[in-house]
């Protein structure tokens, strides 16, 4: 039950009890704890899932067993995490879910099958047009995989668009002056942060450059530069504790 706001799936009210079967029946989900009974086989896994599912995908169920060499007559139990994570993420796919929701899915896997992963949600995503909702701490990650991003800051929504004009808008500009950096407050749009080390003055601006540097010449610094920055440096610097 939610304390406040509102949420919206498909259209329909995420806390309505009758709307709330629709949206999990057309929804997949992966998450750290996969779900997976160690006592029966991936076959049997798959086989259990699949009975709750009228729209089940049987061709994609074996093309993916066979794309993530999956071994439909070992147990669970004796599977590897990697291996776990990609049978939770087939069991998700293949109900024909129009939404996949992944929870942090590549906690604790390898480089290897963390990759594999990764290509299997946006392989499935641009071949069947279905939307990932990606929730992750590993940024490297979403950079590699996202279209639109969103970082919650303290339940509030800090820095939200589509990662490409997110990288195109945001800059970093670095001002160094002869004595100490101003205490000085930019009026153009777009700046999100400002740090004051000795000389230098650092500017997170999500509107590019110009604004900044058309200001700052009144400052009258000795040298200016500007640099792209990646979402990691994003979050880091929209999120940070003032000092």
């Amino acid at each position: 039950t939610p304390t406040s706001g509102r949420a919206m799936v498909f259209g329909l009210p995420a806390d309505s009890p009758s709307a709330s079967v629709d949206i999990r029946r057309r929804t997949g989900f992966v998450g750290d704890d996969k779900g997976l009974y160690d006592a029966m086989t991936v076959r049997g896994m798959v086989r259990h899932t699949a009975s709750f599912y009228p729209t089940w995908n049987r061709e994609m169920e074996e093309r993916y067993l066979r794309k993530f060499e999956l071994p439909a007559e070992r147990g669970i139990k004796e599977l590897s995490r990697g291996m776990r994570t990609k049978l939770a993420l087939l069991l998700a796919i293949c109900r024909g879910a129009d939404l996949l929701v992944l929870d942090e899915p590549t906690t604790a896997l390898d480089p290897a099958a963390t990759e594999e992963v990764l290509q299997g949600i946006v392989g499935h995503a641009a071949e069947h047009g279905t939307t990932v909702f990606f929730s992750s701490h590993q940024l490297g990650e979403v950079e590699q995989i996202a279209d639109q991003v969103v970082i919650i800051d303290r339940g509030r929504t800090a820095v939200a668009g589509s990662l490409d004009d997110l990288k195109q808008g945001y800059r970093r500009i670095q001002l160094v002056f002869d004595g100490e950096a101003p205490a000085y407050t930019f009026q153009t749009k777009g700046v999100e942060r400002v740090k004051r080390s000795g000389r230098v003055m650092t500017v997170l601006s999500s509107a590019g450059i110009d604004g900044v540097l058309g200001e700052a010449r009144a400052l009258n610094p000795v040298s200016t530069d500007s640099s792209p920055v990646t979402l990691k440096d994003i979050f880091l610097d929209t999120v940070a504790v003032e000092d």
